[in-house]
């Protein structure tokens, strides 16, 4: 089911910010979710594990027991949630989590709620940035940008880094340099301590060229046994248009969906992604 030899997640939550890209987000009512599908190989262990959710025998043809069944599948969600952070926790202890971007606003646009679901694990995630975004030469005001909403999520200046690059350049066409840019992540995962790195899959969500390249990068530390000892991967699931546009809806999909790990936001969590993402 899975091609990618990494876990995969979808991202549940804000509305995309500067319309640069849609990464068809949706809302789901009172919460964003990250959800990450299981590893499909060695050494891709998953922050969480997680089973199937039954639920059981429902008839689907009221709203009501629709409605009933969405609310079993959120509260099944939410109990694996708190034993999916226990186990977080213990596992950030003596590192951190990295989320690598390609652009400014991808923290945002795809990834909220990891980071805010991360911090709340005690991970501590940083964000490392492959490019100041300049394709519109509005590279210097979109590092700015970056910083603002990565304040805004709780990361702090001093965890944001931006790599400027003149060989990994902004552009949708562009795939970047594997080894240059594997060898680029790796000093930065080898200076910070960090044992979870978050990224995009092989299909780049959006599709975009750049995304796709950090992928190959990190696959290409994996493969060649570059990566840290213990250091672990989860990559953002790439999925069709219908599940990207059919909203909350999607949720009863991605529950019953084996995956590695969930972030389930709360309220004030969820108004502080849509505030990162303005």
């Amino acid at each position: 089911m899975a091609r990618a030899p990494f876990p995969r997640q979808r991202p549940s939550g804000p509305a995309p910010r500067r319309g640069r890209e849609s990464p068809g987000q949706g809302r789901t009512l009172w919460c964003g979710g990250t959800f990450v599908r299981r590893a499909a190989f060695p050494g891709g262990a998953a922050a969480a594990r997680d089973g199937r959710h039954g639920s059981g025998p429902v008839c689907w043809g009221t709203p009501a027991a629709l409605a009933a069944l969405l609310l079993l599948l959120l509260l099944g969600s939410a109990r694996r949630l708190r034993r999916g952070r226990a186990g977080s926790r213990g596992g950030a202890r003596g590192g951190r989590a990295l989320v690598l971007t390609a652009h400014p606003d991808d923290e945002a646009m795809f990834f909220a709620p990891a980071l805010l679901g991360l911090r709340s694990a005690g991970a501590a995630p940083a964000v490392l940035c492959c490019s100041a975004g300049n394709y519109y030469n509005q590279g210097e005001i979109r590092k700015k940008e970056l910083e603002q909403s990565c304040c805004v999520l709780g990361i702090p200046a001093s965890d944001v880094t931006v790599i400027d690059h003149r060989d990994l350049p902004d552009d949708p066409a562009v795939e970047w340099d594997t080894q240059l840019l594997a060898t680029l992540v790796l000093e930065h995962i080898e200076a910070k301590n960090i044992n979870l790195v978050v990224t995009f899959d092989a299909g780049g969500v959006s599709g975009h060229a750049n995304h796709i390249s950090l992928y190959k990068a990190v696959r290409y530390l994996h493969s060649e046994g570059k990566l840290p000892e213990g250091c672990r991967v989860l990559v953002l699931e790439s999925v069709n248009l219908f599940r990207k546009y059919i909203s909350f809806l999607d949720v009863l999909i991605s529950c019953l969906l084996p995956r590695d790990a969930l972030f389930i936001l709360t309220e004030e969590e969820t108004e502080q992604a849509k505030a990162g993402a303005l």
